[in-house]
C-alpha cells in the first residue's frame, strides 16, 4: 500500500512496484486515515509510508497502520530535511522497519527503482535473505545455545539494520546504570540520520552517547555510535579504547559495517566482547562475528520470530556462532547477567 499526499509520488511508486511481476498494489491512500480505513478490509504485507502529510500525519498515524494492518512491514520515505530526519528516526525507534530518502524532482530513476524494490522484496519476504532461504526451518535456530559463552566482556557492541532500531530501543529499555560496559553501535542509516539517532539513543537509554568521530575515546558507561561515512574502528593506546573512522570499502557493502567494528575490537580487546546481532537485511557482522568468536567472544542474536528481516542475525546463528537467541527484550535481560553486580569476581 502505499500512502502520500501526493499523486505525483504515488504514481511513479505504483508504476515502480507495479514494474515487478512478482509485486501488486494493494491500494493507494491520500491520507494517513484513509489508509487505515482501506487496511481495515485490505490486507498489505508493505506499507510506503510519507511521514509529512496533511491531516493526521505518518508519525501520529503509525500505531494504527501497524495495528490495522495486523503485521505488515513499513517503509518510510522520508524528506533530506532535518525535520525529517527527526520524524523518521522517531518512526524507526517507534516500529517502523527502514527508511528511503525520497529523491529530489528527477531523482526517480533506475537505481532508485532497484534499491526501492530491493528493500520492498526483503520486507515482504518474497525472497531469499542473503543468509539463506527464508524457508529453512527457524525453530531449531531460534532456540540458541549453539555456541559457548566466551570471555568475560569488557565492550558491548551491537549491530543492526532494517528493524533493528526498534528493537534496539526495546533492548536497551532491559538495560539498567548498573550495566556501565561502553557500548558501541553500528547501525545502517544515512549520515545525516546519523545525529538525531545518537540523540533518540541517548534518552532512550539515559547514557552519554557520542558519534564515533576520529580520536573519540570510549569510556565506560557512555555509548559510542558509528557515523553515516564511515565504519568504527577501534584502537587500543595504552590502557584507552579510541576510535577511528574508516571509508575503506567494506565486504558487505555497508556503510558503516558492522564487520569491522567486530574484526578491530576482537583485536583491541583480545576477545573480551559481547556482540549482538539484531534485525537487519543481509550478512554484515558475519566476518566479524566469526573472527570474534574465535578469539572467545560471545555472540547473541535477535530471533527469526521478532526480526523485521531476519538476514543478519540469521546469518550468524545459522553460521553456529551464537550462543543466546531472544526477542530484544530477552536479549536486555540477558545483557544484565554481564553487569557488575551480578557477576562473580
Amino acid at each position: 500500500m502505499i500512502v502520500d499526499d501526493s499523486l505525483t509520488v504515488r504514481t511513479i511508486f505504483k508504476r515502480m512496484v507495479e514494474s515487478d511481476p512478482a509485486m501488486s498494489i494493494a491500494g493507494t491512500a491520500s491520507s494517513a486515515e484513509r489508509a487505515i480505513a482501506q487496511l481495515k478490509n485490505t490486507p498489505a504485507d508493505v506499507i510506503l509510508l510519507d511521514l509529512e502529510m496533511p491531516g493526521m500525519g505518518g508519525l501520529e498515524a503509525l500505531p494504527a497502520l501497524l495495528e490495522t494492518s495486523g503485521g505488515a512491514q513499513v517503509l518510510v520515505v522520508s524528506s533530506l530535511t532535518d525535520d525529517g530526519a527527526e520524524a523518521t528516526v522517531t518512526a524507526l525507534s517507534m516500529g517502523a522497519a527502514e527508511t528511503m530518502l525520497k529523491p529530489r524532482p528527477g531523482g526517480f530513476n533506475e537505481d532508485y527503482r532497484s534499491q526501492l524494490l530491493g528493500k520492498i522484496r526483503a520486507l515482504g519476504g518474497t525472497a531469499a535473505e542473503a543468509s539463506g532461504s527464508e524457508s529453512e526451518d527457524k525453530t531449531s535456530a531460534a532456540k540458541g545455545a549453539h555456541a559457548p559463552r566466551g570471555k568475560k566482556p569488557e565492550v558491548l557492541a551491537i549491530g543492526a539494520s532494517t528493524g533493528g532500531i526498534h528493537a534496539l530501543n526495546l533492548m536497551l529499555r532491559q538495560m539498567t546504570p548498573d550495566f556501565d560496559l561502553p557500548i558501541l553501535i553500528t547501525q545502517h542509516l544515512p549520515a545525516s540520520f546519523v545525529p538525531v539517532f545518537a540523540r533518540q539513543v541517548e534518552v532512550a537509554c539515559g547514557r552519554k552517547t557520542v558519534i564515533a568521530e576520529n580520536g573519540a575515546e570510549i569510556r565506560r558507561g557512555e555509548v559510542m555510535i558509528a557515523t553515516g561515512h564511515g565504519h568504527m574502528i577501534v584502537r587500543k593506546i595504552g590502557d584507552r579504547l579510541v576510535t577511528k573512522t574508516s571509508a575503506d570499502p567494506a565486504r558487505s557493502g555497508c556503510m558503516p559495517s558492522v564487520d569491522p567494528m567486530l574484526s578491530s575490537l576482537t583485536h583491541a580487546c583480545g576477545g573480551r566482547v559481547l556482540a549482538i546481532i539484531l534485525s537487519g537485511m543481509g550478512r554484515d557482522g558475519l566476518e566479524g562475528a566469526n573472527e570474534l568468536a574465535s578469539q572467545g567472544g560471545t555472540i547473541y542474536a535477535q530471533n527469526a520470530e521478532t526480526s523485521a528481516v531476519w538476514g543478519m542475525p540469521g546469518a550468524v546463528t545459522k553460521a553456529g556462532l551464537v550462543s543466546l537467541t531472544g526477542s530484544p527484550e530477552e536479549l536486555g535481560e540477558a545483557i544484565m547477567s554481564f553487569a557488575p553486580a551480578t557477576v562473580s569476581r
